[in-house]
């Protein structure tokens, strides 16, 4: 009989460290299928901010004002009617009703447009609030003020008026940097037209002709600028010089030797988690609040803008926005700074690589076509404040940021191993709450707690054995 029972102990005990085994590769496999499948696989975010500009376009502008991601990180609708509603909810989104569509508030955008244009003020699309909110910093004066007030105040509740700290300025000189003459901006995104390649950046960094360098001494050229929008627009292609080395254009550098690799571009979506990068704050992330907002900098009006809340100050124009390892916007200009906080506006980057005939060297096929000359390797792949974001990991808040130079004697930049873009963040966050490997800890505890249960059972034994047999030989 104590055989017997030996042996099923042994059975069990096998059993026991055969779960813990088990268990170890489940939670290695939850890791591994977090930070290295598909890296063009998207977050939850991403698919909520596809799913709702989806349902925006299939219902149109008179049914629908807008979409974002609410504090769940659900996609909500904003809609005009009922069956509007059952329509997004059967989509697995969430729908709210409000009182003006899409076209009433563009209507009073454009009514914004042709009036007077006031310099330190702006306007923008709240979704959420179904409102279009006009703001005015501190140069605007009270005659200005009232001014707009009253244009406001003809539109009626669809439109609401704001005050704000500081001024929008455009925030020239520059991330990862350019240096100019007329100063010094940052390197966006690598882009192609497949014939040369250029570096996206700001438009207001410099007119076209400018040139551009590495290094303050002027010593190391990277191009010139060739074409571009400002003021109306943020953008401009500055064109490589013939023999630049582009092995790893597909890389945005976010400080501490360390890039995140850009996968693709895509549209921001209203309260979508985001970062920026550049060379006077760093990495820094925030979240979206407006979109197709409008901003009368000094230098002129400039349209189709992203508003967030991720901080920036001068010497971080230029820089690039990202999410998910998905290009978004170029930094343009903004109020406030990285200690008591800001907005900042984007050039959305669908629109500027639109108007300007390029693509990301990352998309299929944009690397492969570039000239030989121009030195491209048709690579492919894939904060420290604002929102709660969490940043991507092993990055610094004070290095220099922006689009990878390459050959341009800025250092070699370490890459975040394949497949892993700032998606690693949200992926490190699930596995956080253990929704990824609660099943592997799971089958690890109750192997711990059987061996355990299976070694105090065996002393008892034991001990009982050692009393019955000292006592039959007392």
């Amino acid at each position: 009989m104590r055989h017997a029972r030996r042996n099923v102990q042994r059975i069990a005990r096998f059993a026991a460290v055969g779960g813990l085994v088990c268990g170890g590769l489940m939670v290695s496999h939850a890791v591994a299928s977090e930070t290295s499948d598909d890296p063009k696989a998207p977050n939850a975010e991403t698919l909520a901010a596809r799913t709702g500009q989806k349902l925006v376009s299939e219902l149109g502008t008179s049914r629908t004002a807008g979409s974002w991601i609410d504090a769940k990180g659900r996609p909500v609708v904003a809609v005009t009617d009922e069956e509007a509603a059952a329509d997004v909810r059967g989509a697995g989104a969430v729908p709210k009703v409000v009182h003006y569509a899409m076209k009433d508030l563009r209507s009073a955008t454009d009514t914004l447009k042709d009036a007077p244009k006031v310099a330190g003020t702006s306007w923008s699309m709240d979704y959420a609030a179904n409102q279009v909110v006009v703001r005015a910093d501190t140069t605007v004066s009270a005659a200005e003020w009232d001014r707009l007030a009253k244009v406001a105040e003809s539109l009626g509740k669809s439109v609401r008026m704001e005050r704000t700290e500081g001024t929008f300025t455009p925030r020239l000189n520059g991330a990862a940097a350019l240096f100019a003459t007329a100063g010094r901006c940052s390197a966006g995104f690598n882009v192609t037209n497949g014939q040369a390649n250029f570096i996206l950046t700001a438009g207001h960094c410099g007119p076209v002709g400018t040139t551009w360098f590495a290094d303050q001494q002027g010593s190391q050229q990277v191009g010139a600028t060739v074409s571009g929008s400002f003021p109306g627009g943020d953008f401009s292609l500055v064109q490589y010089s013939p023999g630049v080395d582009l092995s790893g254009a597909d890389l945005v550098a976010v400080g501490n030797g360390e890039g995140i690799r850009i996968i693709g571009g895509a549209d921001a979506a209203v309260g979508q988690k985001v970062f920026r990068s550049g060379s006077t704050t760093g990495l820094q992330s925030g979240e979206v609040t407006g979109l197709n907002a409008t901003v009368n900098y000094p230098q002129g009006t400039v349209t189709g803008l992203i508003e967030t809340t991720v901080c920036a100050e001068p010497g971080d124009s230029g820089g690039p926005m990202f999410a998910d390892g998905l290009a978004m916007g170029i930094t343009s200009g903004g109020n406030g700074d990285c200690q008591s906080g800001g907005t900042t506006f984007f050039q959305p980057v669908t629109k500027a690589l639109d108007s300007l005939g390029v693509k990301l060297v990352t998309e299929p096929g944009a690397g492969d076509q570039a000239a030989p000359s121009s030195g491209s390797t048709g690579n492919t792949g894939s904060a420290n404040s604002g929102a709660g974001a969490a940043a991507p990991p092993g990055t610094s808040s004070t290095a220099p940021g922006g689009a990878v130079l390459p050959g341009a004697g800025g250092g070699s930049v370490d890459t975040v191993p394949e497949g892993q873009t700032d998606s690693l963040a949200s992926a490190l966050e699930r596995v956080a709450d253990f929704r990824s490997l609660g099943p592997g800890l799971f089958v690890i505890a109750g192997s711990l707690v059987a061996l355990v249960a299976l070694r105090i059972r065996s002393e008892r034994g034991r001990r009982r054995y050692r009393n019955q047999y000292s006592q039959s030989w007392g």
